[in-house]
């Protein structure tokens, strides 16, 4: 877990994003690390998620008048300050003493979406606790469907029992990806770190094959999300659905036509399966065929304001960021986590008001020099 204490406050020397990351690896072991910075197969995925982002370059407008911008904005009827939203992250207790709490309280100081992940490390009932102590922002429940579909449903009524707004289902990861990182330090999970809402007997239950049969077919597929289990938890829940992990346009359109609420844009920040698209090269396909049914939002690759901006052209409504607030929370703790938030919005209102522009719904893929959309208008 932890090899190093935290610090007092931000050093002097953090002032991007991805400063963060050098000062959490010293606080944090082999072990938590290879967890969290490692991606499945040869980390490409990964990789790419940057460089779809570094290839785009932006197109400025001069002498526009900016004033009384601002990059606030709403979803599924909660306003935000931004439109950066903290994704579900398992096992923060890994990372820091006070896990999910801890992030939970930063988001909300800030009045930021956070996303519980089922693996939490601290109950439901415990992170919304200590997000109406620093002052209730909006929490929503990211569900990974269990082997038994009455506990899933118990999730659910407990995320609502505990007032959160949406359900995040995601659908691209019924196994753990193929991780050599993790498989190199042989990951496990240190004493007093556990999946907090579960219990292990029921969460294991179901995945082993019968003899003979596939481990991974027979075994870890046999209770993977399907169409039919959108359509149970869209009937279980009064709350806004919201599909993550969709990457094809098909299924961005049948999850809509299904009734879900909105559509995250993502490839499982790379750990699931190696040589996927970029979550942005795929969004443009997404966005056209959704054609403004309901938000996209998108995770992976997030470091700067101004990829926040990137996304925003091509159709994203939002963004979600992971590993850089949780190397935040790593290295300084909930303190942390604000700094990064205030860090990308801070970078994402300069963008705007550099590229002429004094709203998000302002955005568009003509502020990409070089993007297909512009060069047609041209």
């Amino acid at each position: 877990m932890f090899q190093a204490p935290l610090l007092d406050g931000i050093p002097r020397e953090i002032a991007a994003v991805a400063d963060y990351e050098a000062y959490a690896r010293r606080r944090l072991d082999d072990n938590a690390w290879a967890y969290l910075d490692g991606a499945a197969g040869d980390e490409l995925t990964r990789a790419w998620n940057r460089t779809a982002f570094d290839r785009l370059a932006l197109l400025p407008r001069v002498m526009s008048d900016v004033a009384g911008g601002h990059c606030r904005t709403t979803l599924f009827g909660h306003d935000y300050p931004s439109p950066v939203l903290l994704a579900p992250v398992a096992w923060q207790k890994l990372f820091h003493p006070e896990g999910e709490r801890a992030t939970a309280y930063a988001a909300a100081a800030l009045g930021a979406g956070f996303i519980l992940s089922t693996l939490a490390s601290c109950t439901i009932e415990e992170v919304a606790a200590m997000s109406r102590q620093a002052g209730d922002g909006a929490r929503w429940f990211q569900l990974y469907l269990q082997p038994d579909r009455g506990l899933s449903g118990e999730l659910v009524r407990r995320a609502e029992a505990a007032a959160y707004a949406a359900i995040v289902f995601t659908v691209d990861a019924p196994l753990s990806g193929i991780r050599n990182r993790e498989q190199r330090v042989g990951f496990q999970l240190p004493p007093g770190v556990d999946s907090a809402n579960l219990l292990r007997s029921t969460a294991e239950n179901g995945q082993k094959p019968p003899p003979g049969g596939s481990a991974v077919f027979d075994g870890l597929m046999r209770h993977a999300p399907t169409w039919r289990d959108l359509e149970w938890l869209l009937a279980t829940t009064r709350l806004p659905v919201i599909v993550k992990g969709v990457l094809h346009p098909d299924d961005a359109a049948r999850a809509v036509d299904l009734g879900a609420a909105g559509i995250v844009v993502s490839n499982h920040g790379g750990r699931t399966l190696d040589t996927l698209p970029a979550s942005l090269d795929a969004l443009p396909a997404i966005t056209r065929r959704i054609e403004g049914r309901v938000p996209i939002l998108l995770d992976s690759g997030i470091r700067r304001g101004s990829d926040i901006f990137k996304a925003v052209a091509l159709g994203a409504s939002a963004v979600l960021i992971g590993r850089p607030y949780i190397h935040a929370l790593a290295a300084v703790g909930p303190l942390g986590i604000a700094h990064v938030l205030r860090l990308l919005q801070d970078e994402l209102e300069a963008t705007m008001a550099l590229c002429g522009v004094v709203r998000l719904e302002q955005i568009t893929a003509e502020h990409l020099y070089d993007h297909p959309a512009r060069r047609s208008n041209a």
